[in-house]
């Protein structure tokens, strides 16, 4: 709040004009705030082949950055993250089953499996670390028949879809296998693992690396999880800080995974979809780029202290030869205004001032 001493008539103007002056002046020099300060600007968003992508904040789902995040393309086993989220409140995890030919009969041909066998007894937990870690269809048929059969599964599957707003999946089968009619999106299967945090069950078999399953009579088998990014194989280093979630594959979907870590209390939630480039390990370090990066980005707040629409980072475009460091968003814009007002606002008092000056010298 200004006070102003009106000593004579024109003089308030004259402090007031002169003050204005001299903030636009000292404004414009400084240049923008983040430079002022000494801050960094954020690191670019690393350059991904995926067809589609998205790095989302698991605490308040805000995503940060993301490239065709709605784009449908098959999802592999990474499916099978709604089929848990689906059908793991439903069956106790003590509940103890024996293998029936019904449970393996529609098994695609050349799915992954964990070795369920008929006649075999199964815990429903023993079941599910087949699903999570060895990506078993097997299991997964085997739950979806102890759920009441696989035409009410995959309704149930799709009506949770539907709540949770994965609107951009269409499903057709539990385990996420090549079937026509069948997709989903990097934004569809992040909601669906955020989702699934909210389940303790979902939490522990996201990330167990190794468990054992049983096979005939007391014996039993080590599998180990395929998520190279969790358990660090075939030329792949371990991320720290990962929590899971699911990895998939087939010729159709190519690639898939969706990952998260959390690093100082903070969760980064990222699914990468058929990268382009590379080999079978690129979506394992496309993933891992995008989890750097999604550190470095400052926590947004909590949706109820937002003061409006959220800012999503797009995918880089392709950089020219020589390009020009970019400018802060609407920098030259404000200097441009600024410097108009500038102009308009202090070149008349100037001009007034030296009048005065020289009718005084007459």
């Amino acid at each position: 709040m200004a006070t102003f001493i009106r000593i004579r008539p024109g003089i308030t103007r004259a402090v007031l004009t002169s003050g204005v002056c001299a903030t636009l002046a000292a404004g414009a020099a400084a240049g923008p705030v983040w430079a002022a300060r000494g801050a960094e600007r954020p690191p670019a968003v690393p350059s991904v082949s995926a067809l589609s992508w998205e790095v989302m904040d698991a605490r308040t789902g805000t995503v940060l950055a993301a490239g065709a995040p709605h784009r449908r393309l098959p999802p592999a086993s990474t499916l099978k993250t709604l089929f848990a989220l689906t059908v793991l409140p439903r069956l106790s995890q003590d509940t103890v089953h024996r293998a029936t030919t019904a449970d393996l009969a529609e098994v695609a041909e050349g799915s992954s499996e964990v070795g369920v066998a008929e006649g075999h007894r199964y815990t429903v937990a023993d079941l599910w670390r087949g699903v999570f870690l060895s990506s078993g269809n097997d299991a997964v048929h085997t739950l979806a028949q102890m759920n009441g059969g696989l035409p009410r599964t995959l309704a149930q599957m799709q009506a949770t879809a539907d709540r949770i707003g994965a609107r951009d999946t269409q499903v057709r089968s539990p385990d996420g296998f090549d079937t026509p009619g069948q997709y989903s999106s990097a934004h569809d299967l992040a909601l669906i693992a955020r989702e699934g945090f909210k389940n303790p069950d979902f939490r522990r078999y996201m990330g167990t690396k190794w468990a054992r399953f049983p096979a005939a009579g007391p014996e039993s088998y080590e599998i180990q999880n395929t998520n190279r990014l969790l358990v660090g194989s075939h030329g792949v280093e371990p991320y720290p800080g990962l929590i899971g979630v699911k990895n998939g594959y087939t010729s159709q979907a190519g690639t898939t995974l969706v990952s998260a870590a959390t690093h100082k209390g903070r969760t980064i939630l990222v699914t990468v979809m058929n990268p382009q480039d590379g080999d079978f390990n690129t979506v394992y370090e496309e993933s891992r780029a995008l989890l750097d990066w999604g550190f470095t980005t400052a926590p947004p707040r909590p949706p109820h202290q937002q003061a409006g629409p959220q800012r999503v980072a797009a995918a880089p475009a392709p950089a020219p030869e020589e390009q020009a460091p970019a400018e802060a968003p609407g920098l030259g814009r404000h200097l441009g205004a600024a410097a108009a007002l500038l102009v308009l606002t202090c070149v008349p008092f100037l001009v007034r001032k030296r009048l005065r000056a020289r009718r005084a010298m007459r």
